[in-house]
């Protein structure tokens, strides 16, 4: 009903209310969640051989701990493009103005609003990566018994439709684990009213309204085209990922 209304108000244009910021979001998150991920497990791995789960888990954790600070402000822009209406008081006209618009109206904290919620969050990219690790095991220890070569590396065992099913069943799994935080952040980041009263308090306080008149199912509106959009998208990035870490090996080894 909400997209439906968008597009009777603002037509095509508004069902892309607060691209931008998803596209620079989602491009400065991932570069920076490999970046603190890979820097992270080089640390954990001195003097062993492989990761266990539970240093997957803090290396995914710490990584997106990071990301969540740098990005807040930019995912706080994009909800608050995509709630606003046509027919509202001042809208913003972009995402720079939103910014100008936040800080001047609400100062510099309001940028952190849903902070809580997305350090929470942070286990979503845990147990993704963490789920990712560990189906790659599996699948990497059902290949290499079928292959005949002992010598064989990941590279040599797994391909482009292996790497987009493990990211996209890893994206699943840490989706329908945490998609109620998704919830309350974006509730708790609503623009406040015209007098400048939050609907929200707190974080606290978006759990208790929306199991009060929704029940659980509140804490999962929208989660199918959260999949239909994620899904996809976490099985291209990683397709990408393990194709662009081999080809890297790969330039090391001949040099």
């Amino acid at each position: 009903m909400y997209h439906v209304s968008r597009w009777m108000f603002s037509g095509l244009r508004g069902l892309y209310a607060g691209f931008y910021p998803a596209v620079l979001g989602s491009t400065i998150s991932w570069c920076l969640y490999f970046f603190f991920y890979s820097k992270a497990k080089q640390r954990y791995l001195k003097n062993r051989e492989e990761l266990s789960p539970g240093l997957h888990l803090a290396s995914a954790a710490e990584a997106g701990a990071l990301v969540c600070l740098c990005t807040n402000p930019i995912w706080l822009v994009k909800t608050r493009l995509q709630l606003q209406t046509p027919n509202q008081i001042r809208p913003y006209t972009g995402f720079h103005d939103a910014l100008r618009t936040i800080i001047k109206e609400e100062g510099w904290r309001a940028l952190y609003k849903g902070l809580m919620p997305s350090l929470f969050l942070i286990t979503h990219g845990a147990i993704q990566f963490t789920a990712y690790e560990e189906f790659r095991k599996v699948i990497l220890s059902s290949k290499a018994q079928e292959n005949e070569n002992p010598l064989a590396t990941a590279a040599d065992l797994l391909d482009s439709v292996d790497y987009a099913t493990l990211g996209a069943s890893s994206k699943l799994a840490a989706t329908l684990t945490t998609y109620p935080f998704q919830v309350v952040r974006s509730r708790l980041q609503q623009r406040p009213s015209t007098t400048g009263v939050p609907r929200y308090m707190d974080s606290w306080h978006v759990v208790k309204e929306t199991a009060r008149f929704e029940g659980l199912r509140g804490f999962y509106r929208g989660i199918t085209a959260n999949v239909l959009k994620n899904a996809p998208a976490a099985s291209i990035t990683f397709i990408v990922y393990e194709n662009v870490l081999n080809l890297l090996k790969l330039s090391r080894k001949e040099y």
